[in-house]
Order: C-alpha cells, then sequence, then structure tokens
C-alpha cells in the first residue's frame, strides 16, 4: 500500500501515515519499503495443512501455468500445493522431462507414460512436501532447464519474491539460476506480501500467474520489472 494512496483515503497527512506504518513494522504487522508498505505474512504452516486452502483458485492458476509449459522441454517443478495441481493438469500427450523435488508431484508425472521423471534425493522437508537439503541442491546444479515453476510464499514488486524457510529459499536460488525462464503462480493473498527470507529478485522473474483482482498498482510494478502477467 502506498502512503499517498492511504494518506487520501484517511484524509490524513502523509507524515502520519508514515509515523503510524512505522509503529506497524516494529509490531511487524508489515515491512515498510519505498514509498509505503507491504504485509508481513504468518507462517505457512506444513504442506498438509495448506493442500485445501483456496483449492478453486490455486486449481484456475495451476491450469493457466500447464498452458504455458513448452512442448519437448526440460522443466522443474518445484514442490508446492499450486504445482501439485499444475502437475495434475499437464497433458499426458506431452514429451516432456520434469525434474522435482517433490514425491507427491514424481508419483502423479510417472503415470504419465511420455514423461522423463527425475526424481531430486534427500530427507524430504515436512514444512514444504519436498526435498530442499545439500543432496537436492548438488544435484541441480548439475541441470539446466527451459522452464522452472517456483513455488513461493509471498511477493511484493520491490522485495521479490520471498518465503519462511531459509533451506526452502536456499534451495529455490539455486533452482533459479539453472533455468531459463522462471514463472511463479500465486494467489492473490501473498501479494503484496513479504515473508522472512529472500527467494528472488522480481526482475529475475519472468512470468506471474495470479488472479485477476490483482490491482492496477501492482500490475503496472510487476511489469516495470519485465515480469508478464497472465491472470485467472
Amino acid at each position: 500500500m502506498v502512503c499517498a494512496e492511504l494518506a487520501a483515503r484517511l484524509q490524513v497527512s502523509e507524515h502520519t501515515i508514515r509515523r503510524d506504518l512505522h509503529e506497524l513494522s516494529r509490531e511487524g504487522v508489515c515491512k515498510k519499503v519505498y514509498g509505503g508498505a507491504v504485509l508481513s505474512l504468518p507462517e505457512a504452516g506444513d504442506y498438509s495443512e495448506r493442500k485445501d486452502k483456496n483449492r478453486a483458485t490455486k486449481l484456475r492458476i495451476a491450469q493457466q501455468c500447464a498452458r504455458l509449459v513448452k512442448p519437448g522441454g526440460i522443466l522443474f517443478i518445484d514442490t508446492g500445493t499450486t504445482n501439485l495441481a499444475m502437475a495434475e493438469a499437464l497433458p499426458a500427450e506431452l514429451a516432456l522431462t520434469v525434474v522435482t523435488n517433490s514425491p507427491e508431484i514424481a508419483a502423479v508425472l510417472v503415470k504419465k507414460s511420455l514423461y522423463e521423471v527425475v526424481m531430486l534425493g534427500g530427507q524430504v522437508q515436512r514444512a514444504s512436501g519436498g526435498c530442499v537439503g545439500a543432496a537436492a541442491v548438488a544435484q541441480v546444479q548439475g541441470m539446466l532447464f527451459d522452464q522452472g515453476f517456483i513455488g513461493g510464499c509471498a511477493m511484493a514488486p520491490e522485495s521479490g519474491l520471498t518465503g519462511f524457510d531459509y533451506a526452502d529459499c536456499e534451495f529455490k536460488k539455486a533452482v533459479i539460476k539453472q533455468c531459463s525462464e522462471i514463472i511463479i503462480g500465486l494467489t492473490s493473498d501473498k501479494i503484496p506480501a513479504v515473508a522472512r527470507f529472500v527467494v528472488a529478485a522480481s526482475s529475475d522473474i519472468d512470468v506471474l500467474v495470479v488472479e485477476e483482482n490483482i490491482s492496477r498498482e501492482y500490475r503496472v510494478a510487476f511489469q516495470q520489472h519485465d515480469i508478464r502477467i497472465h491472470t485467472v
């Protein structure tokens, strides 16, 4: 939220808004950024707890992500509930090589006979539902991907893509370095918002798939970072 917009809505001075945002930031309610603030989200919870949250919206986002897949490509699909729905939505007739750190996603894709599926190894992290440790990082550093579908907890134009778990975020960083194109699918409750650890700057993200109710302000702000927006 921009200070000038808040001041106009509440009919107070921008100085008052900045002072109040400073106090809210100290309490952890939001994070101050240039010109305004974004929400600080609570911890996301375990993967199993998130599977049924915003299910219909995640399905629409997942279906649009699936339409962006290039036939014959080499993909990385990150763990996450939206990405699981995307894996289910991928047409069986595509000839793809898919690398994933999610046992659930691998189990879905291996049923599609034209797919080559590579499952990264290591301990499965309960919070993310995927392998994100040193073994998985080492494996992914030896691979190159045409497209990477990366899970995310929060995103804002200035802070970029952020997450709650350090190991998971470091793993995502390693994957992003190996991808020619980065695609993020997020529900609107995650935009604009910020979590604890940085995954990627907005300028490192190529495509954002999001609900159609994203505000014009944030649509323009993301586009200024050369992000292509797809709404559902």
